[in-house]
């Protein structure tokens, strides 16, 4: 009987199992940015303890970092934050991407394009999206401030063994829609929940066919689905991708990448649920309440509580439609919007950037809509400039910005403000999540925001880029 990947890797990484069942887990690459290692360094200090193995550690800032004056951050608390991070890794041998270095940004972008992300390997970071490293067929967790702690001691953590769930998505994807869109439908029909105690592997000829910047879209929004992980199988993209990056060994990569291969799912892999999937089936996706789950087609009316089929589902439709102020049964296209964002640890690498780039040219912004658009490091800034990917987009009238987490959770100036509602490529849709407790976010794929902001409405980019029309010439 033959393995998943999860529990090769699982295994490979298994230092004991403690008295409650929790197997105690060797971490094999540990990611920290300035909001949860903080307090974990301090716990440190307290024990006098060092950290055990610091050239296994790599920090980064990010969601407290200006997009717009970054050496300035108004905030005395995020410079605060700022000249702890930088000390901790000082004075403990911690590897340290800061704003000079060139190489700062949200950690999840940050650690596969250093090629600090490999297969066959377990991270962790204290920061919830650590799922998206898994799209290299890594097992990656995002954990808590004392697991942070933890990691840093002793280079292990105590989890319970997961379950593993398959996604297949077969067939052919249809014109405008993109992996943004495939996770949100994969997150719709299993639920939020849906994942609790699971690993998610995603799998068929849809995620065979992305490349490496779409398969961490997926893997990044693991967690809206409740799954603690998610992972790609490693395959020829993966390797392509990776040699010749800053922190891969290339004196011998064809046995480094032969080694990374044999962690793939065996063939005759047994898991303990199966979720098959038509990609023909899907269409744009966009959220219309307070939760991930909460996804419809663009060409679907928001949901009507009448029509709900048990007492809580219909209290939790009239909850969301109360706070994101929309009509129960009305069609979600055309929905105002006041803040188009493009960006994140979901959508914030440069394929997201070149793909919005090639239908915006031509159109405006909106009146009265600010759009943003926020690079998710400093690599993926460098590389736009260098292909006028910017001017293209302030041509357009988006605002292009510094590096960081930006407008997702918003732990820094880039805020939304009193009920203002934005058409964001972030993963998180929660009330109050971009930083005003009355804003309201609409999920959705960077080119459908870009067609949000150009008409000031959410929109239907197929219509407004004849995407059809490209699909059929190409």
């Amino acid at each position: 009987m033959g393995k998943s990947l999860f529990q090769k890797v699982w295994e490979a990484h298994t230092v004991g199992t403690l008295a409650d069942g929790r197997t105690q887990l060797f971490i094999g690459t540990h990611l920290i940015h300035e909001v949860t290692s903080p307090q974990a360094f301090g716990m440190l200090r307290d024990l006098g303890l060092k950290v055990k193995f610091p050239q296994r550690t790599f920090a980064t800032i990010d969601h407290i970092v200006p997009t717009i004056n970054q050496d300035q951050p108004a905030d005395p608390l995020a410079a605060e934050m700022i000249d702890a991070i930088r000390k901790n890794c000082d004075d403990f041998g911690v590897t340290y991407f800061d704003l000079a270095s060139g190489k700062q940004g949200v950690v999840h972008v940050v650690g596969p394009e250093q090629g600090i992300t490999q297969p066959g390997t377990t991270i962790a970071c204290g920061d919830s999206h650590t799922a998206t490293h898994g799209a290299f067929g890594a097992i990656a967790f995002g954990i808590g401030t004392s697991q942070v702690r933890d990691v840093l001691a002793s280079q292990t953590i105590a989890l319970q063994e997961m379950k593993v769930r398959r996604i297949e998505v077969n067939g052919d994807l249809g014109p405008g829609v993109y992996a943004k869109d495939v996770i949100l439908h994969i997150i719709r029909l299993l639920g939020a929940n849906g994942g609790i105690g699971y690993a998610y592997e995603y799998a068929g000829d849809v995620f065979e066919r992305m490349s490496m910047e779409e398969r961490m879209t997926v893997c990044n929004m693991s967690i809206e689905g409740g799954a603690r992980c998610g992972y790609v199988n490693p395959d020829a993209k993966t390797i392509a991708y990776l040699s010749g990056r800053p922190y891969v060994d290339m004196s011998d990569f064809n046995a480094t990448a032969a080694r990374w291969l044999s962690f793939a799912s065996d063939a005759d892999a047994v898991f303990d649920d199966i979720v098959k999937i038509n990609a023909a089936e899907i269409e744009p996706t966009v959220t219309w309440g307070i939760s991930p789950d909460a996804g419809i087609f663009i060409s679907e009316n928001i949901p009507d509580p009448a029509k709900a089929k048990t007492p809580l589902e219909k209290a939790s439709i009239e909850e969301a439609l109360a706070y994101m102020k929309l009509d129960a049964g009305t069609p979600i296209k055309g929905v105002k919007i006041d803040v188009a964002f493009i960006g994140s640890c979901t959508n914030g690498r440069i394929s997201d950037f070149r793909e919005v780039a090639k239908y915006i040219q031509g159109h405006k912004v909106a009146k009265g809509v600010q759009a943003i658009v926020v690079p998710g490091s400093q690599v993926v800034a460098i590389q736009a400039e260098q292909e006028g990917l910017p001017k293209i987009f302030t041509d357009a009238g988006f605002e292009w910005r510094g590096a960081g987490c930006s407008m997702c959770l918003a732990m820094n100036p880039d805020k939304l403000v009193g009920d203002q509602l934005c058409a964001s490529s972030s993963n998180r849709n929660f009330k109050g999540r971009q930083g005003s407790p009355t804003g309201r976010t609409v999920l959705m794929s960077p080119v459908m925001v870009a067609a949000a902001a150009i008409n000031g409405y959410i929109s239907d980019a197929r219509e407004l880029f004849e995407l059809e029309a490209a699909a059929a010439v190409a």
